[in-house]
């Protein structure tokens, strides 16, 4: 399987987790269970984050080093730099 297939299957399970807790909400269930599934979705999408941010750093950081692209690995590194910098406040 692709890593575009794994993350798309991933965020299709996500997007179920959302409206699982969409209808817990309407359905006025208990406050700490669905802060309960709150939280397992955030993981949810920090792992495809982290996924994401560890992919961008091993093909496109990775290939413009190869490249002997200084500038352009440069502007890459500094691209997962502000990624990571977002991922941490968030």
């Amino acid at each position: 399987m692709s890593d575009k297939q794994a993350y798309l299957r991933r965020l299709s399970r996500i997007e179920g987790q959302a409206r699982g807790i969409s209808k817990m909400i309407d359905e006025e269930k208990y406050c700490i269970d669905i802060l309960t599934q709150v939280s397992a979705l955030t993981r949810a999408l920090q792992g495809v984050a982290t996924g994401l941010l560890d992919d961008h750093l091993k093909h496109c950081v990775l290939d413009a080093a190869r490249l002997g692209d200084d500038e352009a690995a440069f502007e890459k590194i500094q691209e997962a730099s502000d990624a990571i910098t977002r991922l941490v406040r968030s």
